[in-house]
């Protein structure tokens, strides 16, 4: 098995008394596998009748949060469409994270964070770390400057009782030519964050702190995600092409309750009404609970 760092002192699986990917496990079989994008996308504010200000972003948001909980397992919010209103924007984030967790969703922050080590430290303070204005149950995690270079994020995942997920096949088309590209050992960059993950998990029930990003637009895995050892954030389905049936497909050998599946514009798109957006959840949770079942 690829070696992530070998100066890092313990396997994480192995210390901790309950995991994210646990709590997470848990929530997925209480309420399914979906998980819905809060994406306030200039697009969708205008769709919604609304003028693309901050207050726009924070009206979609905030009624998106409020339609689907009770319903979605989590919610992922997309740190772009916030911080392009500066310290406004990140004022309305803060409510909508706060508000989503009120109301039971496990919050994710996509922020799709990584840099060097020492650089690392600040960026996992700011989202992992209890207390933080940003802090999020789990944060999406750029590897592409070394998977030990992440070592600051896990851990304070490990110390917060907090949750990543690693990228490893992203949804969109441009990132196929870097993460299909063979690496000096032979194996496509993918396959070789998905091995590196499943080493710092060190388990073999997909609840471990640490998780993946794997598009459902892309093929299935060559490594075996049953040994992945974290759970599996699906992008890429509903507006993208893919389908609840599809990541069903992709990820049937994972252990139960480890597969979290991300809708955001199949749902937003129903807004700005709350009942449309409620029943339009409703329908995706359904559908991923008919194609798991």
């Amino acid at each position: 098995m690829h070696t992530v760092c070998a100066t890092w002192p313990r396997s994480w699986g192995s210390f901790m008394s309950e995991s994210f990917g646990e709590r997470l496990a848990v929530r997925i079989g209480e309420r399914g596998a979906l998980c819905v994008g809060v994406d306030p996308s200039p697009s969708i504010v205008e769709e919604w009748g609304r003028g693309d200000t901050v207050e726009g972003a924070e009206f979609v948001a905030l009624q998106l949060v409020e339609a689907v909980a009770g319903v979605a397992t989590a919610v992922k919010a997309q740190v772009a469409f916030f911080e392009r209103f500066g310290a406004a924007g990140y004022r309305v984030l803060e409510r909508v994270l706060v508000d989503a967790s009120a109301a039971g969703l496990i919050v994710i922050g996509d922020a799709k964070r990584g840099d060097i080590p020492s650089t690392n430290v600040g960026y996992a303070s700011a989202w992992l770390m209890r207390g933080s204005p940003l802090s999020v149950d789990a944060l999406t995690v750029n590897p592409y400057l070394g998977v030990g270079a992440l070592a600051p994020f896990t851990d304070l995942a490990y110390e917060h009782g907090r949750g990543l997920f690693v990228l490893a096949a992203t949804s969109n088309d441009e990132g196929r030519s870097v993460q299909s590209a063979r690496s000096g050992i032979g194996d496509a960059v993918e396959e070789v964050v998905l091995s590196a993950v499943a080493e710092l998990n060190d388990r073999d029930d997909g609840r471990g702190l640490v998780g993946v990003v794997w598009g459902a637009t892309r093929d299935t895995p060559v490594f075996d995600v049953a040994r992945l050892g974290g759970p599996i954030l699906v992008p890429g389905v509903g507006s993208q092409g893919a389908s609840a049936s599809d990541v069903a497909r992709l990820f049937a050998r994972c252990p139960r309750n480890t597969v979290l599946a991300n809708v955001a514009r199949s749902i937003a798109g129903a807004g700005p009404d709350r009942r449309a957006l409620h029943e339009a959840a409703l329908r995706w949770r359904d559908g991923l609970a008919d194609a798991f079942a």
